[in-house]
This record gives structure tokens, C-alpha cells and sequence, in this order.
């Protein structure tokens, strides 16, 4: 029997190898990835775009990606904004400055009115991040 999970299931288009890579560098744990290819698609041209990929992480994350099938349109973080949130030493100031690298930072990664330090961000792959570091107490 399987737990039931929430986890987040980002799409892309073409880059989605890319950046389920990029979060393993930012995260660790261990990827696994399957083609379309894989699975017998029909278009040679995209063979190589990932029709699932799923990162599991020690921290207990759980993050899927795709690349989005061929006629579909796609809009990069239009509806999803993935949300970090744990204690001090728990890597998540770690993973806030690999996120925002060479993404924009709409709110920095400081000390916020309700205590905490908190930051947001998109990342290079126009996916919108939230890191919140809960204030020691």
C-alpha cells in the first residue's frame, strides 16, 4: 500500500531533462527519467523528451516533471508556485541561492515582518519558487 502524497508535477518544453537535473544539484537524491522514446512514441522528433521523470530526495521530497506532448501549448509557471518551508540547517538557505541563481528574485531571501527569513524567486527555467526558513525560537 502506498501513502497518499501531494507533490509537485512541473512541465517543460524541451528543457524538462534540464532542469529535473538542476533540482538533483540542488536537492541530491536519486532521478529516475523515461523518453517517449521509452515508450514507443510515435514521433521521432521527440524521442528524447521526457515523458516522466521523478526526483526523490533525503529530505523526503518528491518532484515530477515532463516535457509537454506534442500540440499542447505551454506556459511556464502560469498556475504553480512551489513552496519550501522548514527549519534553520535544514539546506533550504542552500537551496533558496542555487534556486535564484541565474533566475530572478522577486522578494529576497531575508528577515520578513512575521520573523522568519523568507525569500521568492523564479528560477532559470521559469518556475516560481518560495523559500521560508522559520525563525528560531
Amino acid at each position: 500500500m502506498v501513502a497518499s502524497r501531494l507533490n509537485p508535477y512541473l512541465n517543460f518544453d524541451g528543457q524538462a531533462r534540464e532542469a529535473i537535473e538542476f533540482y538533483q544539484s540542488v536537492f541530491g537524491g536519486e532521478l529516475h527519467v523515461n523518453t517517449y522514446g521509452e515508450f514507443g512514441g510515435p514521433d521521432p522528433a521527440t524521442a528524447d523528451r521526457i515523458m516522466h521523470g521523478q526526483l526523490e530526495t533525503p529530505q523526503g521530497y518528491t518532484l515530477m516533471v515532463s516535457d509537454i506532448p506534442p500540440g499542447e501549448t505551454y506556459k511556464a509557471g502560469a498556475s504553480i508556485t512551489v513552496s519550501l518551508s522548514g527549519d534553520p540547517g535544514e539546506g533550504l538557505e542552500d537551496a533558496w541561492h542555487k534556486l535564484s541563481e541565474g533566475g530572478q528574485v522577486q522578494v529576497p531571501f531575508e528577515k520578513q515582518m512575521w520573523g522568519d527569513v523568507f525569500g521568492q524567486c523564479t528560477d532559470r527555467f521559469g518556475i516560481p519558487w518560495m523559500v521560508n526558513v522559520v525563525a528560531a525560537s
